[in-house]
Order: structure tokens, then C-alpha cells, then sequence
């Protein structure tokens, strides 16, 4: 008995190891220069090895290239971290860490779109019958934008077995695709028709290639551009909700912009002209903590948006204290002054950072989508930048009305003399609001870092937006700066698409002139008779 247990471990143990020498040995092909030789390859290593882990693990590799083979022995290495000319590589087929060697070293296993086109198919049906929805999900979603028809049995073997709605549907508009380009006849018709009810851009393409097709017959030509026809309509519609809510993130960005120009603007009576350095200034902080703490890229914009308002608000009072606090009652020399600083202060960037744009990582919680549907998917960083926004807005309205320093803020604000003789240190509230104004710029930087690349000239672009929204909701009433930052960013990107973005700035500059032409003091008003000056 034990002599047989033991025939049938050895024997187990024996098919195993032959196994591993097989794939092994299969991979070695990987190595050719012909791009047909890897493509029969891959599909063989699918076919046979279709339930091992390492046989994933291959493809994805293959797909994001970084599979590569050591010139000296052949062993094949994936690679980890490249740092000038060294590579960081771990054995392929046991995960044994590498010493770090000359990229000479190395020979790449090359792909082209053909092959990694294939790559992503086999790598979609291998995760197809994943145990995870959201795997399966990808994978069904991999299966549609690589569609062929040898995909056809595996469909529809996936949703016999599938339970989720969200994974079936995918599977079943990527069915209807293979019906309606491969079936003739009133069954091709019947699933043209029922392409309609998906508005994917892979459905919509289906439909115009059979409805290009002269060889095709008129009536299911028809069918095709009624569904078309459908697709679009509701297409259109989402189309209105994608650029409502890009036009919600640029007020949201505007917003944060001009919180703080409404204040100082509203209190001290300065035009700053140095308010877009100190968004720049707080983009800058974001990207020095990120090169200081690379190992916490995912916290560094929670610890960045502290860091950068008191960064910029410090820079704001040593403003106020060395320039603004001597030109209080000129607006003009305050103007070119404050324009100086900026120059000033973007030359200082240049001379520490260089004048070259620099890229701010973005946290992986703020990258991706909310998929709503296949027409419509919100971004999760400009998302986060619009609940970001209504924080900072609720947190200064907050400060400002329920506070003893924003009860002195409104007093200076409505009448400077009558604080003065009430005992208000006004040049004091000056500081600290000229310090909070720029301390909230340099959070709206921070906001920025997540849409663009932060470079010296960064502020440049926001500080006329930021004046008009001011303007046009009325000098120091944040309800107005609000309505006015999100009416100005929802009308520039409906303008935009159709116009341009130079003529769209054009129109709105326009739209603001004949505006203070009717209302000259904005939307919302100041009250007191400091606002009658």
C-alpha cells in the first residue's frame, strides 16, 4: 500500500516537474527576431498552460514590455526599476532578486500592436472566469475593443456561466456585435436593431462600417442608420451632462482662484497682481513634498495642501509687511507693484526649480473614472477637486461669520474708520487677511497640480479669470464669487468646443464688459459705506 503512495507522489511530482520544463522550454521561442513565430507561440502557451498562474503573469509582462532576457545566460528577467543606465530585474520563473546590471546587459522581448493586440485577448478570456467582478469585468471590456470572431464560443460560454448585470451586458453588446457584422439576413437586421440599445463607441463604429457598406442590403443599411441615429441622439445628451460637469471643475478651480482675490480685494482695496504666483507657489509645494517623501505619493496631497496654505500664506504677509502696507488708498501703485513681486517671484522659481514645467505624480484613489455608462465617465481627480472646492468655500464662509477674526474681517471691510475708532487693529486684520487670501491661492494650486503642469508661468493663466469672477459676483461677497466662478466656467467650456479657446476668454471678456456696463458693482453688492468708494 505505502509502496503505490508512493509510486503515485513520485509520479505527480515527476508530471510536474515536466511540465515546468515544457513551459520552460516553450517560452525559449520568445526570443526569435519573428514576430509569427511569437504569435503562434502565444497561443500554444494559452491553449496548453491556460490554467497557470505564470502563463498571466507572461502575458502581462509581454503587454507592458517588461519582459527582457539576459544576453550572457538567456535567463529571462522581468523588469522592476530602471535608474539611468542599471536595471532593476527579478528572475521570471522563480522571483529571485537580481543584482542590478548595465542596460547592455539586457535584450528586450519585442512586440508589436498586431502581438499585443492578441496579448490583450488571450489575457481578457484568461480573466474572463476570474472569481473577482471586477476582473471579469475588465476582462469583458478587453473582449469588446479586441473583438474577432474567435471570441464567439467564449461569450457565450461566459454568460451561461455569469451572474453579474454589469459583466453580462458587456458580454451581450459584445454578442450583438458578432451578430450584426457576421449573421445574414432578417437575423443580422434583428441584431442591428439591437445595437441601438447600447451607446458604446464600439457599437456606433459597428453600425457605420455595415451602413459604409454598399455591398450590404438598403434594408439593413436602414436599420443601421435608425440605430445610429438613436445611439447619437442619447450620446448628445450625455455629451451635455460631460461638459456641464468639466465646466462645474473649472468653476471649482476658479472658485478656490478667487476666494482669496475677494477677500483681500474686498478688504484691503488692492489689485494683486501676485495672487496667480501664490497658486504657483502652492503647486511647487505639492511637487517638492513629492520629491522629498517619494515612498507616500498617495498621502502627499493631503500633507501638500496644509503645507502649501501656510507656505503661501507667509509669503502673502511678508508681502503686506514689506510693499502693500506703504501703498494703501493708491490702487495704481499697488498694481504695478504687486506685478513686479509676480515677476519677481517667478524668477525665483526659475532660478530654484529651472524653467522647464515639472510633472506632479497624481495618487493612484485619484486616478481613474466613475464610469456611469459607456457614454459617460467622470474623472475622479477633477471630482475630488470640486468636493475639494465646496470644503474650502463652506470652511471661509464659516470663518467668516462665525469667528471673532472674521466678525473683524467684515467690520474693516463695511467701514475702516469705524474699526479703527472701535479699537480694531486694522493694519493687523490687513496681514492676517492678506495671509489667508494667499494661503487659500496656494491651495488652488494644489487643485491645479492635479490637471496640469506646474511651471513658473502657471499663475499667469488663472489671475485674469480670477479678477472677472471677482468682478462679476461682486468685490468681497463669496456667495457671488460662487455663482460667478461656476456661471464663467460652465459658459467658457460650452463656448470652447464651438469657438475656440482664445475666442471663448473673448466672448466672456465681452459678456463681463456689457455686465458691469447694467451692474457695476457685480452680482452681490457690498453693503457699508466703504463699498460706495
Amino acid at each position: 500500500m505505502k509502496t503505490n503512495l508512493f509510486k503515485i507522489i513520485f509520479l505527480n511530482l515527476l508530471f510536474i516537474s515536466s511540465l515546468f520544463a515544457s513551459f520552460e522550454k516553450d517560452i525559449e521561442k520568445l526570443k526569435t527576431n519573428s514576430l509569427k513565430t511569437k504569435f503562434k507561440l502565444i497561443e500554444k502557451i494559452v491553449s496548453t498552460y491556460i490554467d497557470e498562474k505564470r502563463t498571466q503573469n507572461l502575458l502581462l509582462k509581454l503587454s507592458e514590455g517588461k519582459l527582457f532576457y539576459t544576453k550572457k545566460d538567456g535567463l529571462f528577467v522581468i523588469l522592476e526599476k530602471k535608474e539611468g543606465t542599471k536595471y532593476f530585474t527579478k528572475s521570471f520563473l522563480d522571483g529571485k532578486v537580481l543584482e542590478p546590471q548595465h542596460k547592455r546587459s539586457f535584450k528586450k522581448v519585442k512586440t508589436n500592436n498586431k502581438l499585443r493586440s492578441l496579448i490583450k485577448r488571450k489575457l481578457a478570456q484568461l480573466n474572463l472566469f476570474s472569481k473577482n467582478v471586477d476582473t471579469r469585468l475588465l476582462s469583458a471590456k478587453n473582449i469588446l475593443q479586441n473583438i474577432s470572431k474567435d471570441s464567439e464560443k467564449l461569450i457565450d460560454k461566459a454568460l451561461k456561466l455569469e451572474k453579474d448585470s454589469s459583466v453580462s451586458k458587456v458580454l451581450l453588446e459584445a454578442k450583438t456585435i458578432l451578430q450584426a457584422k457576421y449573421l445574414i439576413g432578417k437575423e443580422q437586421i434583428t441584431a442591428v436593431n439591437n445595437l441601438s440599445e447600447f451607446i458604446s463607441s464600439k457599437a456606433l463604429s459597428t453600425l457605420k462600417e455595415i451602413s459604409n457598406n454598399e455591398s450590404n442590403s438598403e434594408e439593413l443599411i436602414k436599420a443601421s442608420l435608425k440605430s445610429i441615429s438613436s445611439i447619437e441622439a442619447i450620446r448628445s445628451y450625455y455629451a451635455v451632462i460631460e461638459k456641464a460637469f468639466f465646466g462645474l471643475s473649472m468653476g471649482s478651480v476658479l472658485l478656490l482662484a478667487a476666494i482669496g482675490l475677494s477677500i483681500t480685494f474686498g478688504v484691503m482695496k488692492v489689485i494683486n497682481m501676485a495672487h496667480g504666483e501664490m497658486m504657483m507657489i502652492g503647486a511647487y509645494t505639492t511637487y517638492t513634498i513629492q520629491q522629498i517623501m517619494p515612498n507616500i505619493i498617495e498621502y502627499s496631497i493631503l500633507i501638500a495642501i496644509p503645507a502649501a496654505f501656510i507656505v503661501s500664506g507667509i509669503v502673502g504677509i511678508i508681502i503686506e509687511k514689506l510693499v502693500i502696507r506703504h501703498l494703501y488708498g493708491r490702487p495704481l501703485e499697488t498694481l504695478l507693484a504687486t506685478f513686479g513681486i509676480s515677476l519677481i517671484l517667478q524668477q525665483i522659481i526659475r532660478t530654484i526649480y529651472s524653467p522647464l514645467n515639472q510633472e506632479v505624480k497624481t495618487p493612484q484613489w485619484m486616478s481613474g473614472a466613475l464610469e456611469i455608462n459607456s457614454a459617460l465617465s467622470l474623472t475622479y481627480n477633477r471630482l475630488y477637486i470640486i468636493i475639494f472646492a465646496l470644503i474650502v468655500f463652506i470652511g471661509v464662509l464659516l470663518v467668516l461669520n462665525k469667528t471673532s477674526l472674521g466678525l473683524k474681517v467684515r467690520a474693516v471691510t463695511q467701514n475702516r474708520q469705524m474699526s479703527q475708532a472701535m479699537g480694531i487693529k486694522t493694519s493687523w486684520i490687513d496681514a492676517m487677511t492678506f495671509g489667508i487670501g494667499s494661503g487659500i491661492a496656494g491651495i488652488a494650486g494644489v487643485a491645479l497640480s492635479q490637471l496640469t503642469n506646474v511651471g513658473p508661468n502657471l499663475g499667469q493663466a488663472y489671475i485674469v479669470d480670477s479678477f472677472m469672477v471677482v468682478v462679476f459676483g461682486g468685490v468681497g461677497n463669496l456667495w457671488g464669487t460662487l455663482i460667478g466662478a461656476i456661471t464663467l466656467g460652465e459658459i467658457n467650456k460650452f463656448i470652447e468646443p464651438v469657438a475656440g479657446a482664445v475666442l471663448a476668454k473673448v466672448i466672456i471678456l465681452v459678456f463681463i464688459i456689457l455686465f458691469i456696463q447694467k451692474r457695476p458693482r457685480g452680482l452681490f453688492p457690498q453693503k457699508g459705506r466703504d463699498a460706495q468708494d
